[in-house]
């Protein structure tokens, strides 16, 4: 009896653990969790024409904060 569940049990794990979308006609490209490509190339360019945008606005204030933070570092300052 005990062996005879097991076995079940075995035959239950090893089902739920197999890929069954090939079974079902699924191909990789036509699952609806695929992701947002075209989203997130929007957010990258954005990201990067923010950090192109305050370079050029404040590209001298940035570089003395760093070189000033730096120079506090290595206790020149």
């Amino acid at each position: 009896m005990f062996h005879h569940l097991m076995n079940r049990f075995a035959v239950f794990v090893i089902g739920l653990s197999t890929d069954e979308s090939h079974r079902r006609g699924e191909r990789r490209g036509d699952r609806p969790d695929r992701g947002d490509v075209p989203g997130w190339v929007l957010i990258t360019l954005m990201t990067a024409g923010l950090v192109v945008a305050l370079w050029a606005l404040a590209g001298e204030a940035f570089t003395s904060m760093f070189q000033d933070a730096m120079n506090k570092v290595r206790g020149a300052g």
